[in-house]
This record gives structure tokens, sequence and C-alpha cells, in this order.
């Protein structure tokens, strides 16, 4: 190990080390060969297993010695030694393999999550198994993984799915694995996790942070193009209200925007301009609660039963609440950042506004220019609305009704993985009328930071003035904004 590479077993695993693992394992610097560790990873496994048979021995154990959900009041007969292990079946029943098969993004960030947590002790599974885990991430081996199943109250489908692959009797996606043995006992203190929903929800809040930043850097462009005052941004101005996430929101822009003194075109922009801060303020908050949050499921111990100091814990530290009611913030706080990015797009084809022609048009009269692109960030702001309704207002009632709450924090996870498609698309409709802005009246690029942003673009972007299929400028907009 280098000294800038972090061993899987070390603590504070962050959710954008897990999106980065998870894009692109050789270059994340997390090192998941548990033999080359300073010390020995298994060990707190080993404990938790000891624990494990010790309490078995002394009495039930839910999902040992009984059944699961409504059948916790099943006591299980001894395993049998042929194929047919209640740790066996019991991860066949629950592998629902149904549905879309998740990327293999998704899958290794999955894989990577399970490997930390199982690394806390706190499961009871048979330190084989987790070896195997180590050793599949380690050859790049990827499971053939589906998405239905999830609601927040343990990933159970998609990890027996795993488990069953981890013990030979479904086959890799890519790549493979010795098989571990068929441990008794392995199904729930292995199944009973968030890792798949914890791992898609680092991969959208890692990559919609670094979205929210490509806003504040669009809306500078759009400030430029439509001769904004500063001082909406001014920290006097800040300084009179406790907000500092508003705050930090104005002193960034401030630092984009600040160059040669100017005179602004209004005495009091749109609010499209005015009100950022206010607005991007709490999108910023509420991505570093749901930051927080994923890294505390990273980082759990959160098994049912839980094993500690020989002894087992039954609670409801599946239950993801925290992470659903966070998820939903992010989003919902999303839509009105994106709402401003539709309203700067509407002020940039405003001639009354921009001193330009209608739509940014150049060419005969009657020239649409960008008028489309407005319909398209309209269809675009619609979908990602839809993507902002609350799981935290939904119910679930399983298992003989025995299970009279989920958390949904599974279906959040996924509704704001979707947000990193359909928001640098919103996005792109803004920076190709800013940037033709630009375009069309040099003048207004000062010397600032910002104008950097837009030479990229200009650079970037295909330079057509008269009305023409605008679809390439865009995609070439989104390419540049994930790059940001």
């Amino acid at each position: 190990m280098t000294s800038t590479t972090r061993h899987i077993a070390s603590p504070g695993l962050r959710p954008a080390d897990v999106a980065a693992y998870a894009a692109d394992p050789g270059t994340a610097g997390i090192e998941v060969r548990l033999e080359e560790y300073d010390g020995d990873a298994l060990a707190p496994v080993r404990r938790a297993r000891a624990g494990l048979d010790s309490a078995r021995a002394e009495g039930a154990v839910y999902g040992l010695t009984t059944g699961v959900g409504a059948l916790r009041h099943v006591t299980i007969e001894a395993e049998p030694a042929d194929n047919d292990s209640h740790t066996l079946r019991l991860w066949r029943s629950h592998a629902g393999a149904f549905g879309p098969e998740l990327s293999d993004e998704v899958a290794r960030g999955t894989m990577l999550v399970r490997l930390h947590q199982l690394l806390r002790g706190g499961s009871g599974v048979d330190p084989a198994l987790v070896q195997t885990l180590a050793e599949a991430l380690a050859v790049g081996a990827v499971p053939r993984l589906h998405t239905y199943g999830g609601i927040g109250t343990a990933d159970l489908t998609a990890l027996s799915e795993l488990g069953l692959t981890l013990v030979g009797e479904l086959p890799w996606r890519h790549g493979s694995a010795a098989a571990a043995p068929v441990a008794d006992g392995d199904a729930l203190p292995f199944a009973s996790s968030n890792a798949l929903t914890a791992a898609v929800g680092s991969i959208a809040v890692t990559g919609l942070a670094a979205l929210a930043r490509a806003a504040e850097q669009t809306a500078a462009l759009s400030h430029l193009a439509l001769r904004g005052s500063l001082q909406a941004y001014d920290p006097r101005v800040h300084a009179a209200k406790d907000d500092p996430y508003a705050a930090e929101v104005a002193a960034r822009l401030t630092s984009l925007l600040t160059g040669p003194a100017r005179a602004s075109a209004r005495l009091q922009d749109p609010f499209g301009l005015r009100a950022v801060p206010q607005v991007h303020g709490p999108w910023e908050e509420a991505l570093g609660a749901a930051d927080r949050a994923l890294a505390a499921e990273i980082g759990a111990a959160a098994e049912n039963p839980l094993v500690v100091d020989g002894t087992t814990l039954h609670h409801g530290q599946f239950l993801t609440q925290r992470l659903a009611a966070a998820l939903d913030a992010v989003r919902a706080a999303a839509v009105p950042a994106l709402t401003l990015s539709t309203a700067r797009l509407a002020a940039l084809l405003e001639p009354d506004l921009t001193g330009l022609p209608s739509f940014l048009a150049d060419g005969p009269a009657g020239s649409s220019g960008l008028m489309i692109v407005e319909y398209v960030a309209a269809d675009l702001l619609a979908r990602i609305r839809a993507t902002a309704a609350p799981v935290t207002a939904q119910r679930a009632v399983l298992s003989l009704g025995l299970e009279e709450h989920a958390s949904h924090s599974t279906q959040a996870a996924w509704a704001s993985h979707d947000l990193l498609g359909l928001l640098p698309e919103l996005l792109a409709c803004e920076l190709v009328a800013a940037v033709r802005a630009l375009r069309l009246d040099p003048g207004r690029v000062v010397d600032c930071p910002a104008a950097d942003l837009f030479a990229r673009a200009d650079a970037a972007l295909p330079d057509v003035r008269r009305d023409h299929v605008v679809g390439p400028e865009l995609e070439a907009a989104v390419e540049l904004l994930r790059s940001l």
C-alpha cells in the first residue's frame, strides 16, 4: 500500500470514496486485499462468529435458529449436510432476481459497502465468506444483481443474490472468484444490510454535489450575459442573516464574478440572479446532510440480530429512515435551484433584459434562435419535479402484518440517482443560451474567473448561429458540465 491508499477496513469510508471506487477501482485509492492489511482485518469477524455460535448454544437467535419475518417463531431444524441447508434455502427464497440488472458501477459499490460493514464485526458471518467477497472485489469480479426488492429495510433480494454468487450457486457476470463454503447461519447476517441503497445513494449524492457547483458556475455565466449586479452577493448582505449556506454560495459567486468595475443593466435583477444564494443554500445543506447519513450507513454494523460481546441483540437499526428523509430533502431542494435555471434561461431569451435579439436569434427575420430550448428545459424540469415526490409519505405492511413500516430509502436513492441524468441536461439549456448571448456580445465577458468557464464552453460548443438542430450543442454542454 502507498501512503495515499486507504484500506477497506479503515474507518471513515465516505460516500465519495464509494462513488469513486464504483466508477473506477483502479484510481479510487482503496485497497481491498485483506491479507495486505497492517493488522488482522478479519479478527472482528471471527469474534462475531464465535459470539453468534455462543448465542445459539444459549437460546433462540432470529434467522439462525428460527425462521424470518412472520416465521420468527418457527424453530429451524439442524442443518442438513446436503445442498438444502437453511442458509441456501433462505438465500434462494429471498433472491428475487427480477427487474433490470444493476450496472457494474452499482454492483461494485454494493460489494464494497457490504465488505466494509462486515469488517466491523457485528454480523456473525463466517470469515470465509468475507474473505471471498474481498477476493472477488480485488480481482474485479462483478455479480449479476437485480434492482427490485429493496424498501429501506435491508436490500435482501440483491444481497441474497450476491451470497449465492459467492458460494458458487449463481454465475458471475464478469470475472469470477473461488467459491466460499456454505456456512451454517450465514444467510440472514449477510443479507441484513442496506449496502445497495447506500451505494446508489453515494453515487447519486456525490454526483449531485459536483453538479450543484456546476449550476453555480452556469449561473455566473448567465450573470455576465445579463449584465447583473453583484450587490445581491455582497458579504454585508449575508452577514445580516444567520444563513451560512447562502453566504457560502454568495461568496463563491462573488469569487467567480469579481473583476473590473462594471455597471449593471438594472437597479435590481430578476430572482434568477438575485436569489441564487437563498435557493442554492438549502440544496448545499441538504447534500451535506445526505452525505453524513450515507456515511453512517456505510460504516454501520446494523445487522439484525447484532452480535455484541458474545450475545445477540435484536433491534431496528436496519430501518433507514434518516437516510430516506435526507435523500428526500436533496431532491426537494434541487427543484427550486433548477427552477431558477429555467428562469435565467427565459431571461436570456428576453430582449428587454438582454438588449439582444429575441431568442438570441441571428438570422433572417422570423428566425427562432433558441426558442425550442426553453421547451426542452420545461420538459426536463417537469421530469425533475416528478422525481421529487417524497418517499417518506409512503407506507408498506408486509410479512403477514408483522412489518408495518418501511423507510423506502431505496426508492429515495434511485430517484436521486435519476437526477444525475436529468440535472445536467437541464443546466445545458441555460449554458447554451448564456454562451450564445456572450458570443453575440463578447464585450460582456470581463476579466474574471467565470471568463475561464466561458473560454472552455466557447471551445467545446459548436458555434452555429443561424437556425439549426441544436441537439449537438446541448450534448456538448452536458459533457462540459459533467467535467466541471
